[in-house]
């Protein structure tokens, strides 16, 4: 955890809390022993990561819309770039799974990943307070703030399609199905 730390650029007053954030509820119910696992944490660190990356956002985006910066911080909290965070810090190694997790590759599951990150913020809240907090997130999501789309969001085409056309045309676009195919499920028009 030594090494972790140093990547943080962090140290923990009460290490416990570290050791706690690295917890997955798997090892926690395997080992009654040991610390509590990291879910409590990960709440926290939820709502810490919101208000850190809220404050940034508005202060840094002054000419953005409510709407605009909402969906950045929606992308920037997402699983997906959460879990990525938590790649780059390695956070997988010093994971502490139940067995039963280690051997379905829980060390590389997005949800562990993302759910640890944020536990880990909210460790660092609780030991240091905000600003320690604000530092580490910053500087966790350095690559992350800098490479802001402008709140595009190019997983919903077609919706930014639409928004654009009314922005233009003041109405909304209609819809034509000229052809489908695939199943149900998976279906393109």
């Amino acid at each position: 955890m030594d090494l972790l730390t140093q990547k943080l650029g962090y140290q923990f007053k009460n290490s416990s809390l570290l050791v706690q954030a690295m917890t997955h509820p798997s090892r926690a119910s395997e080992h009654r022993n040991e610390p509590a696992d990291n879910q409590r944490l990960e709440f926290l660190g939820d709502a810490v990561l919101q208000v850190i990356l809220t404050k940034h956002l508005y202060c840094s985006l002054p000419d953005d819309a409510e709407g605009s910066l909402t969906k950045i911080r929606a992308s920037l909290v997402s699983k997906q770039a959460l879990a990525a965070c938590a790649r780059r810090l390695g956070l997988g190694e010093y994971l502490r799974l139940g067995k039963g997790e280690e051997g379905t590759g829980g060390r590389e599951r997005d949800s562990n990943l993302a759910d640890a990150f944020e536990a880990l913020l909210g460790a660092v809240f609780l030991d240091g307070g905000h600003v320690h907090a604000t530092e580490v997130t910053m500087r966790l999501m350095d690559e992350d703030l800098r490479n802001l789309s402008g709140g595009e969001d190019i997983s919903n085409p077609k919706g930014r399609l639409q928004e654009e056309l009314q922005a233009i045309r003041r109405e909304s676009p209609v819809y034509r199905v000229l052809e489908e195919e695939g199943p149900d499920h998976l279906k393109e028009f």
